[in-house]
């Protein structure tokens, strides 16, 4: 049976970097960061965009999850509205399949450093960072395990979800 990982969470929290080392801690997993499928110059968001990204996110992690070499996917992408998770899996060939969503939080502060952080090295621009926080509470209403990233480093993060996801077997 295979394992699909959704990891949630607003931007800046970690989301890229802690699915990736979950890839190397999971056997047979292929990763897929939502962002990738909306790479774009310039960045606009409309209903036609929107759709596209949906159909390019469904469609990659679709062959990921029909690919017989694969035991494991691990998805990332900013789900801060359970319609945006919904709409996804009801696109995937979810048959002997375990769904695990996850949500990575953090306090605003930590939220605010990494951010800030980032915007230094030229990663994010300074209007992520209203946005980000505005995104965080919105977490708690969406049917995921929530985890706080606040105080754990990447490796306890991913380990942590990587026992999480041991456990729905």
């Amino acid at each position: 049976m295979k394992t699909l990982y959704m990891i949630g969470g607003p931007m800046g929290v970690g989301k890229t970097t802690v699915s990736r080392e979950l890839m190397h801690l999971l056997p047979r997993c292929a990763f897929l960061d939502g962002d990738w499928c909306w790479m774009m110059q310039p960045f606009t968001v409309t209903d036609e965009t929107k759709a596209m990204v949906l159909d390019n996110i469904t469609h990659a992690l679709g062959n990921f999850l029909r690919c017989s070499e694969l035991e494991n996917i691990v998805f990332c992408w900013v789900m801060h509205q359970q319609q945006i998770i919904d709409d996804i899996l009801a696109r995937l060939p979810l048959e002997s399949v375990k769904v695990l969503c996850v949500s990575l939080t953090a306090s605003p502060e930590a939220l605010t450093e990494r951010i800030r952080r980032d915007i230094a090295v030229g990663m994010r621009d300074a209007s992520v960072l209203d946005r980000a926080l505005s995104y965080l509470p919105l977490y708690g209403k969406v049917q995921s395990v929530k985890v706080d990233t606040t105080a754990l480093s990447v490796a306890e993060t991913s380990t942590q979800i990587r026992n999480i996801g041991e456990m729905l077997e």
